[in-house]
């Protein structure tokens, strides 16, 4: 989805996926069973929420986690993981079918996995899971739905499915209002610690339908080198006071002769943010009018400020038309010290392998990288990373709803507990062992059995973790600290309109991405602007606007 940017922001927040899912969603409203309804606009009722809380198993973080979203730290991986669930919760219950995305090659057979076989064990019953790489889930979904064939418990895909995704839920999965809305949820609590901004994108006429895996909030604003800010003055963030000392902070920091500049590939995001600009959509609830992000002031100065540092040349060359396909490529120019700042998703900074922390101790001791915060008094976060997708039930008995619902809170199992060791790292002695810090350390038997998307059925906030770096764990829940009381509500996230769902992500994201990439690129002038604007609007986001607005009248009734 590239709302600011020319990097496409889902790519960076899908855990090292490529972007992009084919799909082809007109079939699938025939099979809807309802005659392909007209989608309508509609306001998410906070009464299907449910009641949302920290989840403590026993674990003692060395970083406290918060009911609002910051994730929980720790510097170790506990010596004696404890249980999150109870019994065996899919005892005497028939085998569930899911089908799942999946970023790795496909998985060991139950036959030769062990992880699996240890996994059911604790369940009492067993699990049929068929692994789709991402980049053909569309297809595979598509060909689900056209052939009625779906398994009892899926994924939707990232991109979209249908244009009228109401009507599907409606017609083919379980209303899940009556087991997990308000306090009925306390009967799964490994559910109930995901976040309440994470529910908001399960909920489809008027009924909750979904379960999120859930993300961090916000996808973070990119990662500095702190050791290039120090050395030309910048010992702290907060001494960058507006976009203007940003700018001049850049031209301070681009080197052309010792080929290191201030930005690899885009900031306009990071941009957006510290301008106070809304992401998508701003809604003043007093008068229920939605603005579009082009159109405010905010968003404009983003685009202005980005033009500047690109005459100025600010960017590393060739960077900023580089796409979210190119991530690894422009990444690594980062790791390799070509640039002081870089846009990314805060999920890759301590990823095993490829963050940055490790990956650019080894290059050179004194690089610092660390996770980027928007600056200024006017700065605001996004809530662009509150959930990867969200799983849903096919319709059936009660009794079984339960089953699968109890299924999905085993996989929601919170870090440290045996059911997460199982579901991330195996079987201790066969799929993992610890390294001299006690961490978990994968074999190459443990590498491929933990590729069963397991993690994918359902999800809470995951915790801050590096077995290679414990002031990483500090840098990352530092940045969450300051800014998820920062996230500004996503009124995409409490109202619905149809043709956002079917163009925000799609030929409007396009448009967007695109038209912006000329301007700050300065193919076009900054006047070009005022045309992207109206092109926008003219091509679908009006006619969001007028569904949003209707939305919003709907849910004061």
């Amino acid at each position: 989805m590239s709302s600011s940017t020319p990097i496409n922001r889902r790519a960076l927040f899908r855990m090292g996926a490529g972007i992009g899912l084919g799909l082809a969603a007109a079939p699938l409203l025939a099979a809807c069973g309802d005659g392909g309804a007209t989608a309508k606009a509609e306001a998410k009722s906070a009464s299907l929420l449910p009641d949302t809380a920290v989840r403590n198993i026993g674990l003692e973080p060395d970083l406290a986690g918060t009911a609002a979203g910051v994730p929980q730290g720790f510097f170790k991986y506990p010596a004696q993981p404890l249980r999150a669930t109870e019994g065996t919760p899919l005892k005497g219950a028939k085998p569930i079918s899911a089908t799942m995305e999946t970023f790795s090659p496909p998985p060991p057979a139950r036959g030769s996995n062990a992880a699996w076989q240890e996994i059911e064990k604790l369940l009492g019953g067993r699990v049929d899971i068929t692994a789709v790489p991402a980049d053909d889930y569309g297809t595979k979904f598509s060909t689900m739905v056209a052939s009625d064939s779906l398994p009892d418990l899926f994924m939707y895909p990232e991109s979209g499915g249908v244009d009228n995704k109401a009507a599907f839920l409606r017609a083919k999965c379980a209303d899940l209002t009556p087991h997990l809305a308000g306090d009925a949820i306390k009967d799964y609590p490994n559910l109930a610690a995901i976040p309440k901004g994470a529910w908001q994108g399960a909920i489809f006429g008027g009924k909750l339908y979904g379960i999120p895996i859930a993300r961090t909030g916000t996808g973070g604003a990119g990662v500095y080198r702190h050791d290039l800010f120090e050395e030309v003055g910048v010992t702290s963030l907060d001494q960058i006071t507006d976009l203007d000392r940003f700018v001049e902070l850049c031209k301070e920091l681009t080197r052309p002769k010792k080929d290191q500049y201030a930005i690899i590939a885009g900031a306009t995001t990071m941009l957006a943010m510290s301008a106070g600009a809304p992401s998508f959509w701003r809604l003043d609830e007093k008068t229920g009018k939605f603005t579009c992000d082009l159109e405010t002031p905010e968003y404009r100065k983003a685009v202005e400020t980005a033009r500047l540092l690109y005459e100025a040349g600010c960017y590393y060359p060739g960077t900023l038309q580089m796409s979210g396909a190119q991530k690894a490529q422009y990444t690594d120019m980062f790791k390799n010290g070509k640039g002081a700042y870089v846009y990314d998703g805060m999920p890759t900074y301590l990823a095993p392998g490829v963050g940055y922390i490790a990956s650019m101790k080894a290059i050179d001791k004194k690089y610092d990288p660390r996770p980027f915060v928007p600056v200024g008094k006017d700065a605001v976060a996004w809530m662009d990373n509150v959930a990867l997708q969200n799983t849903h039930i096919k319709k059936a008995s009660e009794d079984r709803v339960k089953e699968i619902l109890a299924l999905a809170d085993f996989a929601a199992s919170p870090f440290g507990s045996q059911e997460y060791t199982l579901i991330n790292y195996g079987v201790e002695g066969t799929d993992f062992t610890r390294d001299a810090q006690g961490n978990p350390a994968l074999t190459k038997k443990g590498t491929q059995d933990v590729t069963v998307p397991w993690k994918f059925m359902a999800s809470a906030v995951p915790a801050i973790f590096s077995a290679d770096s414990e002031q990483g764990v500090r840098h990352v829940h530092d940045a969450f600290t300051k800014m998820i009381p920062m996230m500004v509500p996503d009124p995409v996230l409490q109202y619905s309109s149809p043709t956002w769902d079917s163009k925000g992500s799609g030929s409007l994201g396009t448009l967007k991405a695109d038209g912006l990439k000329d301007i700050i690129a300065g193919r076009k002038p900054m006047s070009a602007y005022d045309q992207l604007v109206k092109d926008y609007l003219a091509k679908g986001g009006e006619q969001a606007r007028g569904e949003f607005e209707e939305a919003f009248q709907k849910g004061k009734k």
